[in-house]
């Protein structure tokens, strides 16, 4: 009975593995997904742009002691352009003392033109730290985010322009040396004054329309508890000041949390008052590149109606964000936790699209090594997660200096089950399909390549195959360095065809930095 029994579950069992074998081979033997990107280094498009900033700067070791982590070299490497010094106070230790002026300045009734009044220790040793590493300072004249039953300094000033005269000194501070060394006898690590701070980007304020009231004050303010019109009168006295103090900064705001409205109230505000607006900075988050690369041009187009041609548009925090209440836990998990490669493609495919449209500077939210909004560094090691790696290609890519036309075809056989049918991407405009890409070249002719395949839907699962062509250019000495679910920035080989072009493999949420 036993041996009968083995015997018919030993069928069973070959019978099972050869349908397995057969059903796989057949599956194998069906076109997958496909996609060709083809760069065409005779068409330049323009400068490369800095789309790679982002919020906040490195962490340094302590000095002393035996527990020592910091993330300050590879922050280096990735030679971020622009750091932006909001909510800052969760970056360093001290950082309650750290950026925002109710910190600089913690007691608004002294005199403000008393040196000694200002403390600014705990700054001097950030901005310096994000300095030494190679990044410039994007400064933002405000207060942190404050979530909790209390607030601090989210209420407006008592006296718009005693601020606006407190952050006058700020400038000061940081651009011409004023109340230098003051602070000396409260430090035990001192650092020198030097002009290299050099701070060009003044930002007032961060997203005041985030709980916005015209009829007294918000019931729980996060950032501005005032209402509307408080804020514009606080942003006009400031700017007007500051301007006329540094005709050669730029000074913008608001940081708008996307409240488009309110930001078109504050723009038409701004033209009928003649308030100075060099930047218009705003926020957005998204699931898919394509929904900020829109909002890119939406916004452009909001700021040339009222006038503000010759403004920047910046786009100060992005990332990415399915929802902030029941759908907060799944976009952590995109951004550092499980789904941490999506996320990484997300920015890949975000820093791709807004290369080719109206923006003048991405700011990444965030690079705080404690923020679960943080996919460039581990929150215990602070080493590079897959999410630093689009900031470290862009800037290879930036190092090309010109942009070329690069167009992607894709296709999907019958047995993909990618998001895709056969499209074609134009050289500038809004991206469609999966793939995306933008390419570069220097004046030797050498260049690089960025293609990214980015899914939201989760339940894509094919690799796809992907053919480089470069007219005229052989890709057989050329490197790529793929990141993908088992590869983090890994050096991978083409598959070099005979008229030179190469193929790699690339899988849901994955980027390839291609350079020759």
């Amino acid at each position: 009975m036993f041996a009968e029994r083995n015997k018919t579950m030993t069928k069973s069992l070959v019978a099972g593995i050869v349908a397995g074998l057969t059903a796989s081979s057949l599956f194998a033997a069906q076109p997958a997904a496909t996609a060709q990107v083809l760069v065409d280094l005779s068409k330049e498009l323009g400068a490369i742009k800095p789309m790679h900033a982002v919020n906040n700067g490195p962490s340094v070791k302590k000095p002393g002691g035996d527990q020592k982590a910091g993330n300050f070299e590879d922050y280096k490497a990735a030679r971020i352009p622009f750091a932006r010094t909001h909510d800052s106070v969760n970056c360093v230790p001290g950082g309650a003392h750290t950026c925002d002026i109710n910190a600089i300045f913690p007691d608004f009734e002294a005199d403000e033109n008393d040196p000694k009044n200002y403390d600014f220790v705990f700054t001097d040793h950030y901005l310096d730290n994000i300095r030494r590493a190679g990044t410039e300072v994007f400064f933002r004249l405000g207060q942190t985010i404050e979530h909790g039953p209390k607030k601090y300094g989210a209420l407006p000033p008592k006296d718009y322009a005693k601020w606006a005269r407190i952050c006058e000194h700020v400038i000061r501070h940081y651009n011409e040396g004023w109340g230098w060394g003051v602070d000396k006898a409260h430090t035990t690590v001192n650092i020198a004054w030097s002009n290299q701070f050099n701070i060009v980007y003044w930002e007032i304020w961060n997203e005041p329309d985030l709980d916005p009231s015209d009829n007294g004050l918000p019931k729980n303010p996060r950032c501005w508890g005032g209402t509307v019109t408080n804020f514009f009168n606080l942003y006009e006295t400031a700017a007007k000041r500051l301007k006329g103090k540094f005709p050669h900064l730029k000074i913008g705001g608001p940081a708008l949390c996307g409240r488009f409205d309110w930001g078109e109230r504050f723009l038409a505000y701004c033209r009928d008052n003649d308030v100075p607006l060099d930047f218009f900075s705003w926020h957005t988050y998204a699931t898919e590149p394509k929904q900020i690369a829109d909002r890119v041009v939406w916004v452009r187009g909001l700021m040339d109606k009222h006038g503000f041609q010759k403004s920047e548009s910046i786009l100060n925090e992005w990332n990415y964000v399915k929802g902030w209440v029941d759908d907060w836990p799944y976009s952590l998990e995109v951004e550092s936790g499980r789904f941490a490669q999506k996320g990484a493609a997300f920015i890949a495919g975000t820093i791709v699209d807004c290369q080719s449209v109206p923006v003048d500077m991405l700011m990444f939210y965030d690079a705080r090594i404690n923020s679960g909004m943080n996919n460039m560094f581990t929150h215990a090691t602070y080493h590079p997660m897959k999410g630093y790696y689009p900031f470290y290609a862009w800037s290879k890519l930036l190092d090309c200096g010109i942009q070329v036309a690069c167009s992607v075809k894709e296709g999907r056989g019958k047995e993909s089950n990618a998001n895709t049918g056969t499209v074609f991407k134009s050289d500038i405009g809004k991206p469609v399909g999966s793939f995306r890409a933008v390419a570069a070249k220097k004046k030797d002719g050498s260049g690089a390549v960025f293609v990214v395949r980015y899914s939201e839907d989760n339940n894509v699962t094919d690799t796809a195959t992907v053919k480089i062509v470069v007219p005229g250019v052989s890709l057989v000495n050329a490197r790529c360095h793929l990141t993908d679910a088992v590869r983090t920035y890994t050096e991978v080989p083409l598959d070099i065809q005979p008229g030179g072009e190469g193929i790699i493999r690339m899988q849901p949420n994955s980027f390839a930095f291609i350079e020759w």
